[in-house]
C-alpha cells in the first residue's frame, strides 16, 4: 500500500468524519500525515489506531493554520498534499438567513479552505508540485430547500476551486473537488434527528427516508469517501484538475425515475 509513499499530507477537518478517514486512508498508504481540527481531544478511535493523534486547528483563524502549516514544514520538509475537510451544517432558507449563520457557515466551509490554501501554495508553486483536495457537496448542485447558506458555501468552494487550478495548473499544482452526498458520519446522524424533529419521524424513520432518495440504497461510508480523496491526492489522477467529483450513490437521480 504505497499510492503516496514518500509524500506529506496535511488534512485538516481530521478529528472525526471524512477528514479522519481520510487522514488514516492516506497514512495506510505510506504518506506522513499531520492530521488537525476542531475535536482534537476527542477524536475518532481510527486515527490513533493508526498511530495518529491530531493538533488543534480552528480553521476560522489565519493565525493558527499559519502556524500549523510552519510547524509542518519544519517538521517534514514540505507538504505534497492538502485536504481541506473541514464543515459545518445549519438548516435555514433564503427566507430565513441569520447573519450570523450566514458567516459562520461561509468562514469554516470557505474560508477555512481559502486560508489553508492560501498558506500551502507558495511552497507547492516553489516545487511546481502539489495536490489539494477540497470536500465540497452535492448541495453546490443540489441544494435542499433549508439548506441554503450550506449549499451556498459549498458552492463557493467548488468555484474556489475551480478557479486555483486554472491558476496554479501551469505550475504543476492541481486542485479538485470532492463532492459526497449523503455520508455515515456525525454530521449526517445530527441531520437526521434534525430532519426527525421537524417532520414527526423518529431519527430512524427519517434515515430510512432519506436511503430511499439514493439510487444505491444506502449512505456512503467515510472511507469510500477517502478512497475518492485518495484518487484525487495521488498520482494516478496527474492529469486532472478543476473538477468537482460527485460521490453521492446516485441521489441526484429523481426516485420515480428508478427501477424498483
Amino acid at each position: 500500500m504505497s499510492r503516496l509513499a514518500g509524500k506529506v499530507a496535511l488534512v485538516l477537518g481530521a478529528a472525526s468524519g471524512i477528514g479522519a478517514a481520510v487522514a488514516v486512508r492516506f497514512a495506510r498508504e505510506g504518506a506522513a500525515v499531520v492530521a488537525a481540527g476542531l475535536g482534537h481531544e476527542r477524536p475518532d478511535p481510527l486515527l490513533r489506531e493508526a498511530g495518529l493523534q491530531p493538533l488543534p486547528c480552528d480553521v476560522r483563524d489565519d493565525a493558527q493554520i499559519l502556524s500549523l502549516v510552519r510547524t509542518t514544514l519544519a517538521t517534514q520538509g514540505r507538504i505534497d498534499v492538502l485536504v481541506n475537510a473541514a464543515g459545518v451544517i445549519a438548516n435555514d432558507t433564503a427566507a430565513t438567513i441569520d447573519d450570523a449563520q450566514w458567516a459562520r457557515m461561509h468562514d469554516i466551509n470557505l474560508g477555512g479552505a481559502m486560508r489553508a490554501m492560501r498558506a500551502v501554495l507558495p511552497g507547492m508553486l516553489a516545487r511546481r508540485s502539489g495536490a489539494i483536495v477540497n470536500i465540497a457537496s452535492v448541495a453546490a448542485f443540489n441544494a435542499g430547500a433549508d439548506a441554503a447558506s450550506y449549499a451556498a458555501s459549498k458552492a463557493g468552494l467548488v468555484a474556489l476551486t475551480r478557479a486555483a487550478a486554472q491558476a496554479h495548473g501551469p505550475r504543476g499544482v492541481r486542485v479538485n473537488a470532492l463532492c459526497p452526498g449523503w455520508v455515515d458520519t456525525p454530521m449526517s446522524a445530527k441531520e437526521m434527528d434534525d430532519l426527525a424533529l421537524k417532520t414527526g419521524l423518529t431519527a430512524a424513520q427519517a434515515r430510512e427516508r432519506t436511503v430511499e432518495r439514493i439510487a444505491l440504497g444506502r449512505m456512503a461510508t467515510p472511507g469510500e469517501m477517502a478512497d475518492a480523496c485518495l484518487f484525487l491526492a495521488s498520482d494516478e489522477s496527474s492529469f486532472i484538475t478543476g473538477i468537482a467529483l460527485v460521490a453521492d450513490g446516485g441521489s441526484r437521480v429523481p426516485a420515480s425515475a428508478r427501477a424498483v
